[in-house]
Order: structure tokens, then sequence, then C-alpha cells
């Protein structure tokens, strides 16, 4: 143990509980993790799904990688350190989030599976994963962002998919395959699944 570590004295027994916050909420804290490939539909998804929320009464936050490295993680590239700094960041804010009664939708590439574990060791049972699977050639062809473009010019190291290995999931909670599907239909698939997580019954 650190000397700072040593030093410091966590305290919740006095804080509101969470399952006042969650009452007057009306709903369940719950994490939805979304990851895939950059281009594979996750932040399209979350932006969506989390209109629909809104619309129903659901009190969300959406914390997307792109947004957190301009600020939370600015600092941070994409080495194997890095990303796995990245993920540990995010994961701690997601369940800090969840247990005041939030939906929190995370959309951030997560390539491979010691990040998405560690991401579930951190968060615990509020945990749900969603892989959003499209093949690296659909990404390649939508490069709504044009990172494939410079990926393919060499302006981008480390990048995912194409120099930087992203792992197939072992154990999703969902996969929702975006190749040929609408995002509507998306959006209700994962919505009917999460339903039972965030639902206050």
């Amino acid at each position: 143990m650190s000397e700072v570590t040593h030093n410091i004295h966590p305290e919740f027994s006095r804080q509101l509980a969470r399952e006042d916050k969650e009452k007057l909420l009306g709903q369940r804290g719950a994490v939805v993790w979304l990851y895939g490939m950059s281009g594979s539909g996750k932040s399209t998804i979350a932006n969506a799904a989390e209109k629909v929320l809104h619309q129903d009464g659901r009190m969300t936050t959406i914390l997307d990688g792109d947004n957190l490295r301009t600020g939370l993680n600015e600092h941070l590239g994409f080495s194997d350190d890095d990303r796995r700094e990245n993920i540990r960041r995010v994961a701690h804010v997601a369940k800090i989030l969840a247990q005041q009664g939030i939906l929190t939708l995370v959309s951030v590439i997560t390539p491979r599976q010691e990040l998405r574990d560690l991401a579930r060791d951190i968060i615990g049972s509020d945990y749900y994963e969603v892989f959003v699977k499209a093949s690296y050639d659909l990404c390649e062809k939508r490069d709504v962002k044009g990172l494939y473009a410079k990926a393919a010019t060499g302006e981008i190291a480390n990048f995912t998919g194409k120099d930087s290995q992203f792992e197939e999931p072992t154990k999703p909670d969902l996969i929702i395959e975006t190749e040929g599907q609408e995002v509507a239909d998306s959006v209700t698939t994962l919505l009917q699944a999460i339903d039972p997580k965030i639902s206050n019954t």
C-alpha cells in the first residue's frame, strides 16, 4: 500500500443511500457498455437509444470515448498501457454514475477481452456488455470520421483492426450486428434486452 493510499479514508456511510436515489428516479442504475470497432455503430446506437429512454422518462447519460479523450483522458494515447488506463477511468466514472441511479451508456472501442474484463470487475453487477459488431471492411467503407483513410496512409498508428488487434468477445451479454440492420432495429434490440435490468420493480 502506498503512502498516499494509506492516508486516504473513503467514507460512504453518511451519504444518501443508492436506493433513495433510485426511488426518486423510478429506475435502477446500470452501465450499458457498448464496444466495437470505429464505425461499427456504437455511438449512433447510444445516442438514438438515449433519446428513446429520455422520452420514456429515464435519467440517462452517455460516456463517449472521443468526448472523454478531449477532457478527462486527453493526455492518453493508444499504447496498451494507455488503453488500459482509459478503460479503467471510464469504468470508475460509469460506476459512480450508476450508483446514483443513472442509466449510463458507454461507447468505447474496448478492443481486447482483458479490457472488457477490467470494466466488468470494476463496475460489478451493474455492468451489461454489448458487442456492436461490424466487419473491418464495412467500417472502412463507412469511415464516418475519416480515420480509416488516415490509417491506410500511415497517419494513425496503432489503429484498431489494422495495426492493433480487435479481439472478438468471449462472453458479451448481447451482440448487435449492424451490417444490414437499420439503426431503429438495433435500438429496439438493445432496449428490449436492458429493460429488465433498469426497471425499478
